[in-house]
């Protein structure tokens, strides 16, 4: 119905002024509005559906894990623990030498971990993370090592957000295994993927427009003491015990930042897949259409040349050309729904997992962790780890006891970029 129309009948029907016409015509107009809007942020899934369930390839790494990636990674990480850069340090340890932290298997991966949840075509879709699930199985990695994964297409579902109107999460399982056939870990990542227009057109995060926060030296200083606090809590890895652990007790706490271009580009090189080639395609055994490199539809600006790359490697380099091109350029950012420059959702659950480790000490290891993503840290911020323990199980289907904590990551202003649970193995 036209807005004239809508205006004579109301006016018909209800005897009101006109200026109660009026602003029912503009009501009427924004509400057509609105639903056209919606209408067009409609996902185009036809792509998707008949993926589900089915395994996916992939990129596989050349090359073993090395002690200077481990040491990269943690270096990116800000994960400071001497066991994984500090070789006499390392000597002396249980290990008998450098050994990479638990959260090494998502950097030893290809596309952040979230190659099988990022599945189909959806044109003019963007995508970020949602959260991660781990399950650790003992088994270290060490320099030498070489991780090989196994990818499916999980799930998906699509559910109206204030950030991008018709979002779809999409959950992808990998499982990790070295060169001896071990099982090192699973993980399903939950992918995030959206209209871009959309979400730029909402503009949630506007209100984050704008320069960077600048941080007081006296800011800076307190900053820089609770992160030296936390690096002494634990230093040495003593493990607690699990008959000394006691529902409510806390974890010390933690900071890491502020964030910027140069720590965003530092955690960025040290995923390897993003170092030029480092990697090559893989692809299930007897599977037709594995999903390996195809484009899932970038918004404009946003994608790879796969046959410019193999001439010049920067074509797909990621950071330069490519998805990630917005957690370091501002201008980018903004068109995808986000205010500035920000981090990886990846990176935010290998802190989760390094700073449960780093409590757990050189006896101890996290054995399952779920993490949901809720916010981006952005470029000027910091991020704040607090931590309590909220149960004990004697008994467990891992057959050792564990301890069950609760983590939450915040911003300066309290609010929640990530919200985790773990369970903790600990030593009697």
């Amino acid at each position: 119905m036209s807005e004239k129309a809508v205006s004579e009948k109301a006016v018909s029907e209800n005897a009101v002024s006109g200026r109660a016409v009026s602003e029912r015509a503009a009501s009427g107009k924004a509400v057509n509005e609105k639903a056209a809007r919606e209408k067009a942020a409609g996902l185009d899934l036809t792509d998707v559906d008949h993926r589900v369930g089915k395994p996916v390839g992939g990129g596989q790494l050349w090359d073993p894990c090395s002690a200077s990636d481990v040491r990269r990674w943690v270096m990116a990480m800000d994960y400071p623990n001497p066991l994984h850069w500090d070789e006499e340090f390392a000597r002396e340890s249980r290990f008998g030498g450098i050994v990479a932290p638990q959260s090494i298997a998502v950097a030893l991966d290809y596309g952040h971990g979230a190659q099988p949840a990022c599945v189909g075509r959806i044109p003019g879709s963007h995508l970020i993370f949602g959260g991660e699930e781990w399950w650790f199985y003992g088994c270290p990695v060490r320099p030498g090592d070489t991780l090989f994964q196994e990818r499916r297409f999980h799930d998906y579902k699509v559910v109206e957000t204030k950030f991008a109107g018709p979002t779809m999460f999409s959950r992808g399982d990998t499982v990790h295994r070295n060169q001896h056939g071990a099982l090192v870990a699973r993980e399903r990542s939950t992918a995030i993927r959206y209209l871009a227009d959309e979400a730029g057109r909402r503009g949630m995060y506007d209100d984050r427009i704008g320069e960077a926060r600048r941080w007081t030296d006296g800011e800076l200083t307190e900053i820089g003491k609770a992160r030296h606090d936390w690096l002494l809590s634990n230093r040495a890895g003593v493990s607690p015990r699990f008959g000394e652990v006691e529902v409510g007790d806390t974890l010390p706490r933690r900071v890491i930042g502020p964030h910027s271009i140069a720590s965003f580009t530092t955690e960025y090189r040290a995923f390897l897949f993003n170092i030029w080639g480092t990697f090559h395609w893989t692809a299930p055994d007897g599977v037709e259409d594995p999903w390996i490199n195809q484009d899932p539809g970038w918004t404009e600006g946003f994608a790879f040349d796969e046959e410019g790359a193999r001439i010049d490697p920067r074509e797909r380099d990621g950071l330069y050309v490519g998805p990630s091109r917005g957690h370091i350029d501002s201008d980018k950012a903004s068109r995808v729904g986000m205010a500035r420059a920000y981090g990886y959702g990846a990176t935010m659950g290998a802190w989760c997992t390094d700073y449960l480790a780093y409590w757990a000490g050189t006896d101890g290891m996290v054995r399952h962790s779920k993490a949901d993503f809720r916010g981006p840290a952005f470029e000027g911020d910091v991020t704040w780890f607090d931590a309590e323990v909220v149960g004990k199980q004697d008994e467990s289907v891992w057959g050792v006891p564990l301890v069950q904590v609760r983590l939450r990551l915040t911003d300066q202003d309290g609010g929640v970029l990530v919200t985790c649970t773990a369970e903790i193995e600990l030593p009697f």
